[in-house]
């Protein structure tokens, strides 16, 4: 629950589930709102992970110190609204600066209702959230602030992410076409789990046609656009849910159509493979996260929003229902499982957010290896 009013020097207290609390001001919407509390190392980007519909549900705290700084515009959204529970900064711009900039980031989130909260010690609450992992959290300002214990109680009646279906919450409902640009080469079907629209852009700037479909979407309604090859998208939510995208994802993979995941369509693909999920202690956030490729072994800068990761096997060739799969690549600071990929079928996966929105470009000749599979296929 939520007012329109802005926050300027209105009291906001955040509470964390485990008791831990953090008093400050008001910044966006002044109200109330819950989430899981998680933290964004991106120095940057801010209005990209803002509108990143796999942030739904999540209050995300920026390590950067100052945000805002250069205000929001019209052309960098990746989806028509906010979809962060919550935002969290320390020292919010005073004045933005940026020839694009159209109003305040505070102005923009008062405008949608998110409640934010600024003036707190963000590198606090960080190592808190390393050491105790992600947890639930509640923002309380204006009329909302109670007795701490009432507030507390409020978070931990909150849902958790852990067993949290929430992929046809954020996707679209009507599918819809993004044209090629320039001369059309190839048709694909995207399943929707919360795509980014630099997404289907990436791909159709390499000549594709991409018709993006429902979370919902059936076998039958994939096929009916008579794809070259299939797209699994982003999203947010625990994947051990997924069952109706596993089940369509198997599907693809028994015709031997060329598919592409990522992050959640990672993990939908280990599941399809057979592999199982879990969550991370505090998982992958930010633009700056160091992934090797291991087919080549160079090293990438990625965009990451993850908090579950598939368990596959890093040492061995596994087999599967759909042929021999393999770890394909891995993030560098802890191992985790960053990408899968089929030795007997044209199939392959990545955790992390090759679009570059916002982010490094280090990862976009994954949209060029999928063009590659379809011509492969074609031929």
């Amino acid at each position: 629950m939520t007012t329109s009013t802005r926050g300027a020097q209105v009291p906001a207290v955040l509470v964390l589930e485990d008791g831990r609390i953090f008093r400050g001001r008001a910044y966006g919407s002044v109200g109330e709102t819950f989430g899981e509390a998680v933290f964004s190392t991106g120095m940057t980007g801010y209005q990209e992970t803002l509108t990143d519909p796999s942030y739904h549900r999540q209050v995300v705290v920026m390590t950067a110190p100052h945000v805002g700084n250069t205000g929001v515009n019209d052309e960098d959204p990746e989806s028509k609204r906010i979809w962060v529970s919550g935002y969290v900064v320390r020292d919010p711009a005073r004045t933005p600066s940026n020839w694009r900039s159209r109003r305040t980031l505070d102005e923009e989130l008062a405008n949608q209702g998110v409640v934010g909260i600024s003036g707190i010690d963000t590198r606090a609450l960080t190592r808190h959230l390393r050491e105790r992992g992600a947890m639930r959290v509640g923002i309380f300002s204006g009329d909302a602030v109670a007795d701490e214990a009432a507030m507390l109680a409020r978070v931990q009646e909150a849902p958790e992410m852990k067993g949290a279906d929430l992929s046809a919450e954020v996707a679209t409902k009507e599918a819809y076409v993004v044209p090629a640009i320039g001369t059309k080469k190839f048709t694909v079907a995207a399943v929707d789990l919360g795509i980014k629209g630099m997404t289907p852009h990436r791909m159709a700037e390499r000549g594709i046609e991409v018709h993006v479909l429902p979370a919902t979407a059936t076998l039958e309604e994939v096929y009916a656009v008579a794809p070259d090859g299939v797209f699994f998208s982003n999203g947010p939510g625990d994947p051990s849910t997924a069952d109706h995208p596993v089940a369509l994802m198997q599907g693809v993979l028994e015709r031997q159509t060329p598919l592409f995941g990522i992050c959640f369509g990672n993990q939908i693909l280990g599941r399809a493979l057979g592999f199982g999920t879990y969550k991370l202690k505090y998982g992958h956030r930010g633009i700056n996260q160091p992934v090797q490729d291991r087919s080549t072994g160079k090293v990438e800068v990625t965009a990451h929003n993850h908090g579950f990761a598939v368990d596959a096997p890093l040492d061995k060739v596994s087999d599967t229902a759909y042929g021999r799969a393999e770890v394909s690549h891995v993030c560098l600071n802890d191992q985790v499982v960053e990408g899968l990929q089929l030795l007997d079928r044209p199939a392959f996966s990545v955790q992390y957010h090759p679009e570059a929105a916002a982010g490094p470009h280090d990862a976009a000749y994954l949209f060029d290896r999928f063009v590659s599979l379809m011509e492969g296929q074609r031929a």
